[in-house]
């Protein structure tokens, strides 16, 4: 579980592709704090494990089904990706409930400067944008953010000068992916209002119902 807090912008120094999958190598600084193998870290957004590393950097393996829903498998060497190590308990909440499983990717279609903040426009598909509320929360490459405007096409964020220093949000092109995780909160409630017990069949109490049951001959 994680906050949306990025702490740190690290660096793909190698991506290994198989098939279907990749081994990514990246540098980092702060993130290897403490870190050993089998820690979670958030890469863009996507819960991924540590399976080596040294004083430099650290090394993941990303399965198919993360490929084919993420912008990871846009990755190559010298991108840049937001950081961020699972929340540990009694840590400060700042941001929200991040899980690091992505709903899949948007569409950077326009930034628009106004005063001190930076409007950024993703266009997203329809089975991401129904669990998008305005001003609700949204984790975008991993970075959580409040949605400012929402529609059935785009949704929108303002991004602050401190986001834009310490993430890569802003050093995006129009038209790049980003990874989107959206508030979990509305797909439980989805899941559970679509969802019906079996009621098993009535059956009619008559003597052939005794009978199976040990009550008659």
């Amino acid at each position: 579980m994680f906050t949306g807090l990025i702490e740190e912008v690290g660096i793909v120094q190698s991506v290994i592709k198989g098939v279907k999958s990749a081994k990514i190598n990246i540098s980092a600084n702060k993130i290897l704090e403490g870190i050993k193998v089998g820690d979670s870290i958030s890469t863009n957004g996507v819960c991924l494990t540590v399976t080596e590393f040294d004083h430099k950097g650290f090394s993941v393996d990303v399965m198919p089904e993360t490929m084919r829903r993420s912008n990871l498998k846009n990755l190559k060497h010298g991108s840049k990706v937001n950081l961020e190590r699972a929340l540990k308990l009694g840590d400060r909440l700042g941001g929200h409930m991040v899980a690091g499983h992505i709903d899949g990717v948007g569409i950077i279609r326009a930034f628009e400067e106004e005063d001190n903040a930076t409007w950024v426009t993703i266009e997203a598909s329809r089975d991401i944008l129904k669990y998008v509320v305005n001003k609700g929360s949204i984790a975008i490459d991993g970075t959580s953010l409040t949605v400012a405007y929402v529609d059935d096409r785009i949704l929108k964020v303002s991004i602050i000068p401190l986001t834009s220093d310490e993430t890569t949000l802003l050093t995006k092109q129009i038209g790049e992916e980003v990874n989107l995780e959206c508030d979990m909160i509305g797909k439980y409630i989805e899941k559970l209002l679509a969802f019906k017990e079996e009621v098993a069949p009535n059956k009619t109490i008559d003597i052939n119902f005794l009978r199976e049951n040990g009550f008659a001959e």
